[in-house]
């Protein structure tokens, strides 16, 4: 090797991250020259005349640099650059080989095993400046990315904490959401309410629900609240209050009469209240959609109304099909709004099933929606030979096995199932 030029500069250079260099050779001689060049360059500087001490100095001596020459006995530069490179280090380090190799073949074995850079001996000193400010710029953006994906890491931590905060939330207030649909299935007599909610998230938008003021006298309702997630939630569990299964005082739907017993309300005259009460509660924007009806269950008569929800479909014991209801306003759209009321007779035997828009609207897998001559031709399968939850339950796995794999549910899924069997 070559003296190296210390008549270059008499102070210390700004090399950025490099800082600490190690070097590795095994004539002390050159070692000298070299390690004189770089600490007159400002750098700390150790040195090793082997590969194996190497490896023992950078187990307490994290080098930012390391310069090695590749022909050395016992380990040879090659195979000390492998072993550096496999040390669990939490920075990175820049390693030139010192070599006389030129060929295309050995640089490239040289790459392959862990090196950055080359110097062909004998050295320069303006080459091997020139090569270590090159290194260093490569250090300092390397440290900066490390430093700034450190400071993501850190930011995705807390993320994730606020993320499990809230997941926890949510999983909580599906709880309490459902506590809103206490029963299924309930019998009323020989007849039979069923319900199906599903969400298409943690918590949904839609609500379903029955209640029983006395013998014969029954009231069940689909609703489903404009948009998705917390806001909506919020609205049904307020709709849960207003129409509740438990607490009939409560309930906008009932009326307590001579203090003895309580009422069905028409079904318009219950959905202008809801109205009514919606528009005057400020900061509002939320509106829903919602059929409700009650039925005599001594005669079959039913009356309902339909504010803005899907129609709901009759399917008659003798196999016939039909769609009530002339559609209707949603309710909270506009003040003073008019409902008109539906009246149908059911015979025994006839089932009614009330359904959010999730089944009509689901995208399928070959295109399109089911729309309602879908949904009748799927209720029309799954009626066959079963009812309740059962019927219900074949439903939604029908549905769900007509939309497009691996998307998952686009909007809430909920439906009532009313089977009439006289009184």
């Amino acid at each position: 090797m070559s003296a190296l030029s210390l008549e270059q500069t008499g102070s210390e250079l700004d090399f950025g991250a490099i800082r600490k260099v190690l070097v590795v050779d095994d004539s002390r001689l050159q070692r000298r020259i070299l390690v004189a060049s770089l600490k007159k360059w400002g750098f700390e500087v150790l040195e090793a005349d082997n590969g194996e001490k190497a490896l023992e100095l950078c187990a307490e001596f994290a080098p930012d640099l390391v310069l090695s020459d590749w022909v050395m006995p016992g380990m040879s530069g090659l195979e000390f650059c492998r072993a550096f490179r496999a040390l669990d280090s939490e920075h990175y380090s820049y390693f030139i080989l010192l070599t006389s190799k030129s060929e295309k073949q050995e640089v490239a074995r040289g790459l392959d095993a862990g090196a950055d850079d080359f110097l062909i001996k004998p050295l320069e000193a303006d080459e091997l400046r020139a090569r270590i400010s090159a290194g260093a710029r490569i250090l300092d953006m390397q440290r900066e990315l490390s430093d700034k994906n450190r400071l993501i890491e850190s930011a995705l931590d807390e993320l994730k904490l606020a993320h499990d905060a809230i997941d926890k939330d949510l999983k909580q207030a599906r709880k309490i959401q459902e506590s809103l649909v206490p029963e299924l299935t309930r019998e009323f007599g020989v007849s039979r309410v069923s319900l199906l909610l599903k969400p298409c998230g943690h918590i949904g938008g839609d609500l379903v629900g029955m209640f029983s003021p006395g013998p014969n006298r029954l009231g069940f309702y689909s609703i489903d609240v404009s948009g998705h997630g917390i806001t909506s939630a919020m609205m049904t569990a307020r709709l849960g209050g207003y129409l509740s299964s438990q607490h009939f005082d409560q309930n906008v739907a009932l009326e307590k009469r001579m203090n003895k017993f309580y009422a069905l309300l028409p079904p318009e005259q219950v959905a202008e209240t809801l109205n009514s009460r919606l528009m005057v509660d400020t900061g509002i924007e939320e509106y829903f959609t919602m059929v409700y009806a009650i039925v005599d269950l001594r005669s079959g008569h039913m009356k309902m109304v339909q504010a803005g929800h899907p129609h709901p479909l009759l399917l008659r014991q003798d196999g016939s099909t039909e769609y009530l209801g002339d559609g209707g306003l949603p309710i909270g759209l506009i003040p003073d709004a008019n409902f008109q009321q539906v009246e149908t007779k059911l015979n025994p035997g006839d089932r009614l099933l009330l359904h959010s828009d999730g089944f009509t609207e689901c995208h399928l897998a070959e295109g399109g929606l089911l729309e309602e001559d879908g949904l009748r031709e799927m209720a029309l399968d799954c009626a066959s030979g079963q009812g309740g939850s059962e019927f219900l339950d074949d439903m939604f796995w029908r549905l769900t096995q007509r939309m497009p794999p691996n998307e998952g549910m686009g909007d809430d899924v909920s439906a009532v199932f009313f089977e009439y069997n006289g009184h």
